[in-house]
């Protein structure tokens, strides 16, 4: 553990003096100033939502800087932890030493993770500073002061200690500046929290954005994985290689729900509940035989439903995971029921009525059935079974997808990230590192590096 950590400490100090480092930082900083003046040209948004107007582009715009700046950096930072040590033969210093290979990937990389870490959080302290201010979509607008003079001040006083302790003490310029920028910026964005445009006090969490943070936070894992990427790539390949490959893994994790993802699962739903009426006055619920259910869909099928048709529903619109199960072969169908069942009928819940959008709905199973969840208003409603293709989920769960963790849709059409979703994209970003990781220990145990 000792070495680990000397490692990875080493390389943390390393990664943070690169020039590319404090670059990527000021130049997000800038763009995020620029976004307040040339994204005034929404063209709807929901006004119950975080954003709304103009400050929706700007969100998106400003989330997609920070997502390709963090990817750029990443390549940079890995190449010049592994790659330019392996070229160098600094890495001799190293593996000549009872220090295991494993042991030396894995240090690299949490030096790596931690200035990226450092770096990125920068980056969205900006955005957030960005969104408080706001799009300036016509010359009318008021300027932030709170955030203008915290935000500008964090930064100057980040580059003048960073110029001075260069100066005076021989201290790395980008480093000091990078490092002390980080906790300034977020007083600097707590503090304009506590104040109003126009200076006047106000709570803290008056303009504080919950979801919007949550989202950005689950950005900053997306970045963490393509460094586990880089890091894997640049055990073997030189820096302009291994940013061609991050290059190429950023855009295909960006493309895999399209060219593989959806062909995953394969459903097609019939629309998507607005309403639903349980009849059931014995119990609560909708798991017992007879039970009957009156759903109204969002727009009518465009297909008309015959009675007798299976009834399944879900959240998702692939059809995965859905909430119904399929009717056992096994089990007897109470004889009043008998008539509503079509040959190789599979669900236990059926379509008794259906018209235009309204469909009536009855459960024919002769003992109850489980069910995850009950039906909801969301929930999108399917004539048959999901069918999976297990070659093209095998793909897609194995190839990273970051789409897991760029959110930008759901904060602004208003949907709520659960606490449950941020936990699983951790879960599923340990994953993916450890998979990376995994194969960027397997790649270095032969490289010959004498």
């Amino acid at each position: 553990m000792s070495q680990l950590l000397t490692i990875a400490r080493n390389t943390l100090v390393e990664s943070l003096r690169q020039p590319v480092v404090i670059l990527l930082i000021l130049l997000s900083g800038v763009f995020q100033v620029f976004n307040t003046w040339t994204t005034g040209y929404a063209m709807g948004y929901d006004e119950s939502a975080e954003v709304k107007g103009d400050d929706k582009l700007m969100l998106d715009v400003g989330m997609a800087t920070v997502f390709v700046l963090g990817m750029l950096m990443a390549a940079f930072i890995a190449t010049a932890a592994v790659s330019r040590e392996i070229e160098n033969k600094t890495v001799l210093t190293v593996v000549s030493k009872p220090v295991s290979r494993v042991t030396l990937i894995l240090g690299k990389y949490l030096g790596v993770a931690g200035s990226l870490s450092v770096a990125v959080l920068t980056m969205l302290i900006f955005l957030m500073m960005g969104v408080r201010h706001g799009v300036m979509s016509t010359a009318a607008d008021v300027l932030d002061a709170p955030i203008l003079c915290f935000g500008l001040g964090a930064v100057f006083i980040s580059l003048v200690i960073g110029a001075w302790g260069n100066f005076y003490y021989g201290w790395s310029f980008g480093q000091t500046a990078a490092v002390l920028m980080l906790p300034l910026t977020l007083l600097a964005y707590v503090g304009a929290l506590m104040f109003t445009k126009e200076w006047k006090p106000q709570p803290i969490w008056t303009d504080f954005k919950p979801q919007i943070t949550l989202a950005c936070s689950l950005l900053l894992l997306a970045i963490l994985v393509m460094s586990s990427v880089a890091t894997a790539a640049s055990t073997r390949l030189g820096q302009v290689m291994t940013i061609v490959v991050c290059s190429g893994v950023f855009v295909a994790s960006l493309l895999s729900n399209h060219f593989v993802g959806r062909y995953a699962y394969s459903n097609q739903p019939i629309g998507q509940i607005a309403s639903i009426k349980i009849e059931n006055p014995l119990r609560p619920g909708f798991d017992g035989a007879g039970d009957e259910a009156f759903v109204t869909l969002k727009q009518p099928p465009l297909s008309p439903v015959k009675p007798g048709s299976s009834f399944y529903f879900g959240p998702n619109p692939s059809g995965f995971d859905l909430a119904v199960e399929p009717f056992p072969a096994i089990e007897e169908v109470p004889s009043a029921y008998e008539s509503l069942l079509q040959p190789g009928m599979p669900s236990r819940l059926v379509v008794t009525s259906a018209i235009a959008a309204n469909l009536t709905v009855k459960q024919v199973g002769a003992s109850p059935m489980a069910m995850r969840t009950l039906p909801v208003e969301g929930d999108f409603v399917f004539l048959q079974p999901t069918k999976r293709h297990n070659a093209a989920l095998a793909v897609w769960s194995a190839f990273p997808n970051l789409h897991f963790f760029y959110l930008i849709d759901a904060v602004t059409q208003n949907q709520r990230i659960p606490l449950e979703y941020a936990f699983m994209a951790i879960g599923y970003s340990v994953l993916q590192i450890g998979a990376m990781l995994g194969l960027a220990v397997a790649l270095f145990q032969t490289r010959d590096v004498g």
